[in-house]
């Protein structure tokens, strides 16, 4: 099983922006179309661990909502479904958590504690304190976090809370704000 895992993880994901975009708009079309979504790739057991831990990575808060309130485990599938080269990996890493759950704690990652999570998250998201055991969920986890934060800032809801104003008409420009100008070290010309 480690084996498994170890191999395609530890290869980048690579994945073009327009099939991004078009894997952020299958997920809205998902959230906006009031039926229970239905993965088309992951089994019903890997749909539970995406869901918690896309929320694990971006939680709701004040701000804005959490991964899942913006369609990433529906952008995941569309993704595995676009790119054959993420199933293995995203699978195999999937597959890694609950084998390193089961170790530690005789459970899976989604019967485990939010305690017990974390304390794996912890071993495996920060790559230079990780252990070389780890090296495989290590991958794993800074593959899926890209995957995730993509899906999520690719959505309404992550564009949103980005706070971005671009592509809105500005009636008058002013230049620069000093304070940005100040801390780029730049001024205007005279």
């Amino acid at each position: 099983m480690r084996m498994l895992a170890m191999a395609p993880v530890a290869t980048a994901f690579r994945w073009a922006p327009e099939s991004v975009r078009e894997a952020a708009a299958q997920a809205r079309l998902a959230l906006t179309g009031g039926a229970r979504y239905e993965p088309k790739r992951f089994t019903a057991h890997e749909w539970d661990t995406v869901r918690l831990l896309v929320d694990l990575i971006i939680p709701k808060d004040d701000r804005s909502g959490s991964a899942t309130d913006a369609g990433v485990p529906e952008f995941m599938d569309f993704m595995l479904g676009d790119d054959p080269d993420l199933e293995t990996p995203i699978r195999g890493g999937l597959a890694w958590l609950d084998h390193e759950c089961d170790d530690r704690w005789s459970k899976t990652f989604v019967a485990c504690s939010d305690a017990e999570r974390i304390a794996l998250l912890d071993d495996i998201a920060w790559p230079k304190k990780a252990k070389p055991q780890h090296a495989a969920g290590v991958a794993f986890f800074n593959s899926f976090r890209d995957l995730t934060a993509s899906g999520f800032f690719s959505s309404k809801l992550g564009v949103q809370d980005l706070r971005y104003l671009g592509n809105t008409f500005v009636a008058e420009w002013k230049g620069c704000p000093p304070e940005a100008l100040d801390k780029l070290g730049v001024r205007y010309a005279d």
